[in-house]
C-alpha cells in the first residue's frame, strides 16, 4: 500500500489520465497532447499557485499521507470490573457521571476548562476570518480555550502603526470583543505571536490595549515547517503588506511583476512569514517580557521538527514554567500549507507524542517543572481524544483541534444561510423552529440562554452540538475503561494491534498486555 499520493489529489484539483506509478504519481504513459490533468501539468501552466490546496482561501486542508502509525493502531481497553473515581455502584457508575473538565497552567493560574479540547490557531486566513464570530462564540459557550492565530494585526488594513508598532487594530478588537462577550468563566483567549507579531508588537496591543489574558509563542506548526502564508488578490494588497515588514512574492515592486499582474498571468500574490530562530537565552527572556508586560499565561505552540527541537521545547518551557506546551503533529490541518509539504515533512502524531511522553518523564525524573501539554495533529473524534491524552498520560491534559473545529462551524454557517434563504431573518418564528430541527443541541441553548438565543449564530449552535458530541462520546469510552474522571486516564488504558505501534510507543501489544494477571487469575 502506498503511503503518499503525489501528482494528483482532490486538494489540487488535479487528477491522471491513465494509472500512475506508485513512486512519481505521472501516469505510466504521458501522451504528447495532454493539456495537463496531473499537477506536473498544472504546474507548467500556474506555477507556484499549484503548490497549495484549492480554492486558497476557502478550504481547510488535512494531509492524506497513510502514516505507518496512528491513533487507529491503538484500541481502548475496557473492563466489567470496578469503578474508578466514583463508588463502583451500577446505579451510580453511569457515563453521564463521567467528569471531563481539566486543568491546564502553572500552580497559582490555572485555566479551568469544561471539556478537555480545544481549538488551535484561527489566524490570518480569509476562511478564519469570516468564521471567526461563530467559533469564537461555540467556543466561549463550551468552557474551552480558543486561540488567536499569527499575523491578524499585520493583515489588518484597517490596522494603524506608529513607529513600527500597532497602535490599532479593529480586527483584532473585534475578534476579543466577540470571544469576551461570551464567556462563561472557563477557558481563556490566547493571542499567537510569531516572528511579525513580536516586531508589530502585538503582544503588548492585545495585553494593554484589549486586555487579552494570555500569549502563545510560536515556534511552528505540524502542518508545515515555514511561516505562515496567505494568498493576495490585488497588487495595492502586496505592496501595503510588504512596506508592513512582510516577505511577498513574487516582489510586487518590481515593474515586470506589475506588468504580468496588469495582464493577468499573476493573478496573486503570497504573503509569507519569517522563520523563526530558537535560541534559549532569547526565549527565557521573551516569555519575561510577556509576563512583565501583563501578560497572565504564557503558552508556546510547537511542530512537527526534530526530536531535538522537541526537546527544546519540553526543556525551555521547564526552565520557563509556561502555562501549556502544545505539540503539533504532521498529518493535521491548516487553511495555509504547500500541499506536499503538509504530506511529506515532519514526525506524525503517535510518533511525535511518544517522544514527548518520554522527554517528559525524564524530566519529571529530574525533578524539574512539567508544563501542561496538549497535541494537536488530525485530531476530530471522541475515541483519537481518549487516545491522545492516554498515550501521553499523565502529561497530556488536553488536545487541540483546529480543522475540525471550524468544520463544524462551516457547516452550521451554511445551514444557516439556507435557512435565511428559506425562512427570512434569524429572528423571524419559522427559522427559529427550523433551528430546532436541525440542530440537536439548540433546545438546551434555547432553554439556558433565553430571549439571546437569537443572538447566537448558527455557525455557534453547530460548534456546540459538535462539541456536545464529543463530550458524550468520551464520556461513554471513559466509563467503559472505568475510568470516571479524566485524571484516571492512563497509558494502560490502551493496547497497540501492532509490533511497530507498541515499539513506537511503548504500549504493550495486545496479547501481552495483562497477562500477568490473567496468569493470576488462572492459577
Amino acid at each position: 500500500m502506498s503511503l503518499s499520493k503525489p501528482n494528483a489529489s482532490a486538494a489540487t484539483v488535479t487528477t491522471t489520465r491513465v494509472a500512475p506509478s506508485p513512486i512519481s504519481g505521472l501516469c505510466v504513459t504521458c501522451v504528447d497532447g495532454c493539456p495537463g490533468y496531473c499537477e506536473v501539468g498544472k504546474s507548467a501552466l500556474r506555477g507556484r499557485e499549484t503548490m497549495y490546496p484549492q480554492p486558497f482561501g476557502k478550504v481547510i486542508a488535512g494531509a492524506e499521507k497513510d502514516y505507518p502509525v496512528d491513533f487507529s493502531h491503538f484500541n481502548i481497553q475496557g473492563s466489567c470490573v470496578g469503578a474508578v473515581g466514583i463508588e463502583a455502584d451500577p446505579d451510580k457508575a453511569i457515563f453521564p457521571a463521567v467528569d471531563l473538565s481539566t486543568e491546564i497552567g502553572a500552580e497559582g493560574r490555572k485555566i479551568k476548562m469544561k471539556v478537555p479540547f480545544f481549538t488551535g490557531a484561527l489566524g490570518s486566513t480569509e476562511i478564519a476570518r469570516v468564521n471567526w464570530e461563530g467559533t469564537a462564540i461555540g467556543i466561549a459557550i463550551c468552557g474551552a480555550v480558543l486561540v488567536c492565530g499569527e499575523n491578524v494585526c499585520g493583515m489588518d488594513h484597517n490596522a494603524e502603526l506608529k513607529n513600527g508598532k500597532v497602535v490599532n487594530s479593529p480586527e483584532l478588537a473585534r475578534r476579543v470583543k466577540v470571544y469576551k462577550d461570551w464567556y462563561q468563566g472557563y477557558g481563556t483567549l490566547l493571542v499567537q505571536a510569531n516572528v511579525e507579531d513580536t516586531r508589530l508588537g502585538v503582544p503588548e496591543y492585545a495585553v494593554e490595549k484589549l486586555g487579552v489574558e494570555g500569549i502563545e509563542i510560536k515556534w511552528g506548526q505540524g502542518a508545515k515547517c515555514i511561516g505562515g502564508e496567505v494568498k493576495l488578490p490585488t497588487l495595492e494588497r502586496a505592496l501595503e503588506l510588504k512596506r508592513r515588514g512582510y516577505l511577498v512574492h513574487p516582489d510586487p515592486e518590481n515593474p515586470v511583476v506589475q506588468e504580468a499582474h496588469k495582464v493577468g498571468g499573476i493573478t496573486e500574490f503570497e504573503r509569507h512569514s519569517r522563520l523563526g530562530m530558537v535560541d534559549e537565552e532569547s526565549f527565557l527572556k521573551e516569555v519575561e517580557r510577556l509576563r512583565r508586560i501583563g501578560a497572565k499565561y504564557v503558552t508556546l505552540k510547537t511542530g512537527a521538527y526534530r526530536a531535538p527541537d522537541l526537546a527544546r521545547a519540553v526543556k525551555f518551557a521547564s526552565e520557563a514554567k509556561v502555562d501549556l506546551v502544545t505539540v503539533d503533529g504532521a498529518g493535521g490541518g491548516t487553511g495555509m500549507s504547500p500541499w506536499r509539504m503538509m504530506n511529506e515533512w515532519g514526525i506524525p502524531t503517535v510518533y511525535l507524542e511518544s517522544l514527548l511522553y518520554n522527554f517528559l518523564k525524564r524530566l519529571e525524573a529530574k525533578g524539574e517543572f512539567i508544563p501542561s501539554c496538549a497535541i494537536a495533529g488530525g485530531i476530530a473524534l471522541e475515541d483519537h481524544i481518549f487516545k491522545a491524552i492516554a498515550l501521553g498520560a499523565p502529561y497530556t491534559r488536553a488536545v487541540c483541534m483546529g480543522r475540525s473545529t471550524l468544520t463544524a462551524a462551516m457547516v452550521g454557517k451554511t445551514q444557516g444561510q439556507f435557512l435565511e434563504e428559506t425562512y427570512g431573518a434569524r429572528g423571524g418564528r419559522d427559522y427559529q423552529e427550523a433551528l430546532l430541527r436541525i440542530f440537536v443541541g439548540a433546545a438546551q441553548l434555547k432553554e439556558k440562554y433565553g430571549a439571546d438565543f437569537e443572538r447566537i449564530p448558527p455557525a455557534a449552535i453547530a460548534l456546540y452540538t459538535y462539541y456536545d458530541r464529543l463530550a458524550t462520546g468520551l464520556r461513554q469510552l471513559m466509563a467503559g475503561a472505568r475510568k470516571f474522571a479524566l485524571d484516571f486516564v492512563g497509558r494502560d488504558d490502551l493496547i497497540a494491534l501492532t509490533r511497530e505501534a507498541a515499539e513506537v510507543s511503548g504500549i504493550p501489544y495486545v496479547m501481552d498486555a495483562d497477562m500477568e494477571e490473567a496468569e493470576r487469575i488462572l492459577g
